[in-house]
């Protein structure tokens, strides 16, 4: 990934994304006005982070990429996803946002989960998606990949960038007896761990994704404290924003 900084501000881009018809970014906890807990730029309202000092965190953002407004859903951990026209306004549990309009921000907010970015640059239309494990449970990749073939999209088309989020050395399920499917038993490591990066890419790849298409930050929020909130480390923390918008 390629690492960013204005106005004290810092994000990542993707490679795979560079010279793409359109804007993205997955924000580092630098640069804001949050204390305590969520100390830096937490961008979750409903965390129990003060709200003035998260509409000022929101802000920042918006100021630094001249934007108006950001676009984000009631992410559930399901497998909803809305369709952003040109008035969007969510009003149902959803984890993915989709869209072929331009100038449309769609945000997803996470700590630990992974937020996923499906781009298709034949068709121009773009998606951007939260998948923490029960996500992957019950396969929101595959729907996301279903709702692209049924717009007009070609899987082999889609390029799918994913962001920091928990590692397999910390991705521990105990439970994984009953959480699991046995099929994801083959990615169990020993102390209960899982390496739910590996659980993506076999799920993308299966939904028609080509490997070469596919981008992992690869990095591991619970282990990089400095740059990431974890859920999984402190329990009471802030929200990162992964966000993408068509040019």
């Amino acid at each position: 990934m390629i690492r960013k900084k204005e106005k004290n501000l810092e994000w990542l881009e993707f490679e795979l994304l560079q010279e793409k018809r359109l804007k993205h970014a997955t924000f580092l906890r630098q640069g804001g006005f949050s204390e305590g807990s969520f100390a830096g730029l937490n961008l979750g309202a409903s965390v129990g982070d003060d709200i003035d000092l998260v509409r000022k965190n929101r802000q920042k953002v918006m100021d630094v990429f001249s934007w108006d407004s950001l676009t984000l859903g009631c992410q559930v951990h399901g497998i909803a996803i809305e369709q952003v026209g040109k008035t969007f306004v969510c009003t149902k549990d959803c984890d993915g946002l989709i869209t072929e309009e331009k100038g449309k921000v769609l945000t997803i907010l996470h700590a630990d989960c992974q937020a996923a970015i499906f781009y298709d640059p034949i068709q121009h239309r773009v998606a951007n998606i939260h998948c923490g494990w029960k996500g992957n449970v019950q396969n929101i990749y595959e729907k996301t990949v279903d709702r692209f073939k049924h717009l007009g999209s070609k899987p082999s088309d889609l390029l799918v960038c994913i962001s920091p989020s928990l590692g397999p050395n910390k991705a521990q399920f105990i439970h994984f007896a009953t959480e699991f499917p046995e099929h994801f038993h083959d990615f169990l490591q020993e102390g209960c761990l899982f390496n739910l990066w590996d659980i993506s890419r076999m799920q993308l790849e299966s939904a028609g994704i080509l490997s070469a298409h596919i981008e992992f930050a690869n990095i591991c929020t619970h282990e990089n404290a400095e740059d990431f909130f974890s859920y999984r480390r402190d329990k009471t923390t802030g929200r990162h924003a992964t966000v993408v918008e068509l040019l």
